[in-house]
């Protein structure tokens, strides 16, 4: 329990207390649920509690009646209130002693980069996979949100306290990787000199030109001599090496790493795809119609039966996908995360339907969509590549605005809406680009450290440190700002919304700005100075696990 939470829990004691020594409730467990929280409005004091309107039923009485014997028999020692008043219908809003804040500084200092972390996730494990891009081309910018808020979710979900592993699920299998090898094919021969179509379904990325290029330098036509069926499980295993290769070096660059990459193909050469299919067969939800397998989910809330093996004998791609889950469900973690594309909406109930089916907790995976990203640049809808005269990728993204700013704004709103992504705001020094001001409210900070180290002065010990020259009501602000921070990231993780710490970060460091014009750091006041210096470097120990939990990097100079 932090600051803010320790206060909190004392005030609600205080009043369940009071609420059994006046006679409205005959003992604590009677209370009905309550709330004391920081009130949206400054005027409204600097808390609040609704117990008043809540124990109506239970007193029968006019809220503010009630409020009135609260107050009477409350004891507020020990708990910094100063004063108590009744608002509205009822509300009791407190004022308080705010020197209390000052305990956040020591707090923050004393825990450094892992001052905001919390236990929300008690040990529980949790699979997060995402990007699991078909390694058929360069990552896009739909692949790079996804990546984003993977990966700050994982972040968060870590800080929160759960065991996190992070899974990138190679679809290495099927009909893309055997046109992958086709296209190989085809631009290896043109490389040689010969004529050669691509593929109806072909893969016409530059990176497969390129491969094709080099392969004809080191190879020569050696592949043209083998057989048809050997030179494609060549280029197939080249292909996919190739582009497995270079989405690990985008991923590595953009700060994003996975613990386990999973084959799509391993679960094919080890029967599991199979042994799905019998699963579902033995618990009686497969039945045969027009040639075709299909899946009776209509029976576990599906809007239609799915096929999982067509009249040709081939798989859809549900049947893999289910032997996938099984195994997640058999690796035995409490909590299972996909973050999907935008054209997956429709996917999630048929194969919950197929985990229902098989005897699973549909509810043990719970799938993030992704929605769509469009580039805007001078005021236009940026539609292709400058360079390749195609669809912008990842790579070249990066190349443009750089990663800190595409992982901000990628994770800044709900995964779940559109985007707009304005590349000339995101590359621009100015109070405008969010990702600027924030990171610019830390690069001022370490100025203020370096000035002062220039003057002879050095950061003092927090715990001995003198604090009350800190009264300013920008400097509580700060303070509370800072303190709320665990519950921050507790909230965001209670609902998987890294999104949140983007909001968080941005009014602190909107709230340092504040301060910073307002007020100077090092003043001829010696003590004054000692106490604000200890107040900016918490600010920027916070600033600095905010931006690191989203995957952004908090520099020194700017």
């Amino acid at each position: 329990m932090n600051v803010l939470e320790r206060l909190n829990e004392k005030v609600r004691e205080a009043l369940a207390e009071a609420a059994v020594k006046a006679g409205i409730a005959a003992s604590r467990e009677e209370l009905p649920p309550f709330v004391v929280e920081a009130p949206k409005e400054k005027a409204h004091g600097d808390l609040a509690t609704n117990l008043a309107m809540q124990l109506v039923r239970v007193a029968r009485r006019n809220p503010r009646q009630i409020a009135e014997e609260l107050l009477k028999a409350l004891d507020l020692s020990g708990t910094f209130i100063r004063s108590a008043e009744i608002a509205g219908p009822g509300f009791i809003n407190f004022r308080l002693d705010k020197s209390f804040l000052h305990e956040v500084i020591r707090e923050v200092l004393a825990q450094g980069d892992r001052y905001g972390s919390v236990d929300v996730g008690q040990g529980r494990s949790v699979q997060v996979e995402f990007v699991s891009a078909n390694p058929t081309g360069s990552l896009h910018l739909g692949h790079a949100r996804g990546a984003a808020v993977g990966d700050a979710l994982c972040n968060l979900l870590e800080f929160a306290g759960y065991r996190v592993t992070r899974e990138y699920y190679i679809n290495d299998a099927g009909n893309q990787i055997l046109n992958l090898a086709k296209s190989l094919e085809a631009r290896y021969k043109q490389a040689l000199g010969l004529e050669a179509e691509m593929p109806e379904d072909g893969y016409y990325g530059e990176d497969i030109v390129e491969f094709a290029r080099e392969l004809a330098e080191r190879e020569g036509d050696r592949l043209l001599a083998l057989p048809e069926e050997e030179r494609l499980a060549y280029l197939r295993e080249y292909g996919l090496k190739r582009e497995l290769d270079k989405i690990r070096r985008d991923l590595e660059r953009f700060r994003v790493r996975f613990d386990n990459w999973f084959s799509e193909t391993s679960l094919y050469e080890s029967g599991r795809v199979e042994a799905a299919l019998n699963a579902l067969r033995e618990k009686g939800h497969v039945y045969e119609k027009d040639g075709a397998v299909w899946l009776a989910s209509t029976a576990f809330g599906d809007e239609k039966d799915r096929v999982l093996v067509k009249n040709d004998g081939s798989y859809t791609y549900l049947t893999p996908d289910i032997a996938y889950h099984m195994d997640k469900y058999a690796r035995g973690y409490d909590l299972m995360i996909n973050i999907w594309g935008a054209d997956h909406h429709g996917y999630i109930p048929r194969l919950k339907a197929a985990l229902a089916a098989l005897g699973y907790d549909p509810d043990k995976l719970k799938v993030l969509i992704a929605q769509m990203v469009s580039l805007y640049q001078g005021g236009e809808k940026v539609r292709m590549s400058k360079r390749t005269g195609k669809a912008v990728t990842m790579e070249e993204l990066m190349d443009e605005v750089g990663v800190d700013a595409i992982r901000y704004f990628f994770t800044m709103r709900d995964i779940d809406t559109h985007l707009d992504f304005d590349i000339d705001l995101a590359v621009s020094a100015s109070n405008e680009n969010p990702v600027y001001y924030v990171q610019y409210a830390h690069a001022r900070i370490c100025s203020i450290f370096r000035q002062a180290k220039e003057t002879g002065i050095e950061l003092p010990p927090y715990g001995e440190t003198d604090l009350s020259p800190l009264s300013a009501e920008a400097e509580y602000d700060l303070l509370r700002k800072m303190g709320e921070f665990p519950q921050a990231v507790a909230a965001a993780a209670a609902v998987f919304e890294p999104h949140h710490l983007i909001r968080y970060v941005y009014e602190l460091a909107s709230l340092f700005h504040s301060y910073y014009k307002a007020e100077r750091v090092l003043t001829d006041d010696a003590a004054q100075t000692r106490a604000r210096l200890l107040l900016v470097a918490a600010v920027r120990t916070v600033i600095a696990n905010g931006l690191r939990l989203v995957g952004v990097s908090a520099p020194e100079r700017m």
